[in-house]
């Protein structure tokens, strides 16, 4: 073991009240004994180079550092925990409130009431377009016209579905 290690361990067994007190007042009587636990593997880790002219405000500094280390590390673990809770308490409900559901049939019976009212064959163009997905020119050979007056009955159909949802 190096020499600044056993003489620190010697001096943490020799004030280990004095430390166990100071380390109190800074993070509490439960977390106090732990503090010093991980003060006594810091000083083991220490090494010779260089040599540790004030052993006693060395081992003090170590057990500030270690206390201040502590309590940040509760800090932290305090902050995750609040963020954590958070995160579930106030989760959004990305589901539709019960109100909008309301609205959103209605409007889709009005729709459907409306696709229903179109006059022939812009009903049936409509509904090969865009329920079917059948092009523009196969509707236009289907029907023996031009694409021209099939893209004239979207439009008609589309218009009439635009002022529904305006109402």
């Amino acid at each position: 073991m190096p020499t600044n290690a056993l003489n620190l361990s010697r001096l943490l067994l020799a004030e280990r009240n004095s430390l166990l007190q100071r380390v109190r007042r800074l993070v509490g009587r439960d977390r106090a004994e732990d503090v010093v636990q991980k003060l006594w593997l810091k000083v083991q880790a220490v090494r010779d180079h260089p040599p540790i002219d004030n052993p006693e405000a060395y081992l003090h500094r170590l057990a500030i550092n270690a206390a201040t280390d502590e309590l940040r590390a509760a800090a932290r673990q305090r902050a995750e925990t609040q963020a954590e809770v958070d995160r579930l308490l106030w989760v959004e409900d990305d589901r539709p409130r019960p109100d909008r559901i309301v609205l959103q049939r209605d409007m889709l019976d009005r729709i459907r009431a409306a696709i229903d009212s179109l006059p022939e064959p812009t009903r049936s163009i409509f509904r090969l377009n865009r329920f079917d997905g059948v092009t523009q020119r196969d509707i236009a050979r289907r029907y023996a016209v031009s694409t021209t007056i099939v893209e004239r009955h979207i439009r008609r159909a589309l218009k009439i579905l635009a002022d529904v949802r305006q109402a």
